[in-house]
């Protein structure tokens, strides 16, 4: 398998789009219960910001961190790092169920926070979230990472948004992840503490559905979740997909699971469809069947034009320089509080219509 055969380790690099200064914006890494640490670490560097300090109960977890990141100071404590004037956010993939507590503790403290997906794994964390939002004007910012650290979707984002297939009717979304059972922690089949496969991978794919087809919510129609051949792992969910009606008339469909086959190059053979009234765009994430050779990220567009292959490689992530920018300006250009947590409460709702179906 390569170097990108598995999604917890996953780290894409853009390369530097730096567009602050250095020094302008410090901040800090705390919770590394989940890879995507690592990543959510260096889309903010390539960004121009400085990872200042790094935390974690685990010793193991941070030397771990720091042969990546060489030269972060390793703090004391959490309590440390909301002391430090210098930070003004803190990036966080711990436990899925005590993001929450953690998130509190850094807006309390007049922090921004940038938090590993799902945000949360119970509706009231999430109204909990909306009311501290409010109340703090602090930023709880989920990391969408299927979309947000992919580089054909950010340009099939670009494509929508200049009206080229017209007005969104469907988003479809097929999002295979690896397993890779052995090399997983304990709280990983724990439901408890990852809160579901809708709650989990799936909000990537209710995030998708808000964005591409620029809805501000909607209502989950159908949902499920099984353990298809995990018997040994019996609160591991291993399938799960949903239907929802978006506000705006669009639709989507997700199918997550745990089946990608140890044969395939990359981690996930993820799919995104979205049909439009004038053409639509298939999203090929990280492999290309159509072309021999290597992963990829690519994205053909059919329209009256014709179709259209574009290779994404190297376009980069426009969202962490919008976002650095909008924790020192106070905007919403990399994405609104509104819209982050319209996608977490439809995976929850996902989840929880899906949870009571299977005890029916």
């Amino acid at each position: 398998m390569s170097k990108h055969s598995t999604g917890y380790d996953y780290v894409p690099d853009g390369g530097e789009q730096k567009v602050i200064g250095e020094g302008e914006l410090y901040f800090a890494a705390a919770g590394l219960d989940h890879g995507h640490i690592c990543a959510q670490t260096m889309g903010l560097i390539n960004a121009g910001a400085v990872c200042k300090s790094v935390y974690d109960p685990d010793p193991e977890k941070v030397a771990a961190f720091l042969k990546r990141f060489p030269g972060v100071s390793v703090a004391g404590g959490f309590d440390e790092i909301l002391s430090d004037p210098d930070i003004k956010l803190v990036a966080n993939a711990g436990i899925p169920a005590r993001r929450f507590e953690a998130g509190v503790a850094v807006m309390e403290s007049g922090r921004d926070f940038f938090v590993d997906k799902p945000p949360f794994t119970t509706l009231e964390q999430l109204e909990a979230a909306r009311k501290l939002a409010e109340r703090t004007g602090r930023k709880y910012m989920p990391y969408y990472a299927e979309r947000i650290h992919n580089e054909a979707a950010e340009k099939a984002g670009e494509l929508v948004k200049s009206g080229r297939i017209g007005r969104v009717l469907q988003v479809t979304i097929l999002a295979p992840h690896r397993l890779s059972k052995s090399a997983r922690p304990d709280w990983f089949f724990d439901k408890s503490e990852y809160g579901g496969i809708l709650c989990d991978i799936g909000s990537h794919q209710f995030e998708q559905f808000l964005e591409f087809s620029g809805a501000e919510g909607g209502t989950v129609e159908y949902a499920r979740v099984d353990n298809m051949n995990n018997p040994d792992k019996p609160e591991l969910e291993d399938f799960g997909e949903a239907v929802v009606r978006l506000d705006n008339g669009a639709s989507g469909f997700c199918r997550v699971d745990w089946f990608t086959p140890d044969g395939l190059p990359v981690w996930g053979d993820g799919r995104t469809f979205i049909m439009g009234t004038r053409g639509y765009i298939e999203i090929r994430k990280y492999i290309d069947y159509s072309r021999e050779g290597n992963p990829s990220q690519v994205l053909y567009v059919t329209d009256a034009g014709g179709t259209e292959r574009i290779e994404c490689l190297g376009m980069g992530f426009p969202f962490f320089g919008k976002f650095v920018l909008d924790v020192l300006n106070r905007t919403e250009n990399a994405m609104t509080q509104r819209h982050a947590f319209a996608a977490a409460e439809l995976a929850l709702k996902a989840q929880a219509k899906a949870d009571a179906a299977r005890l029916a």
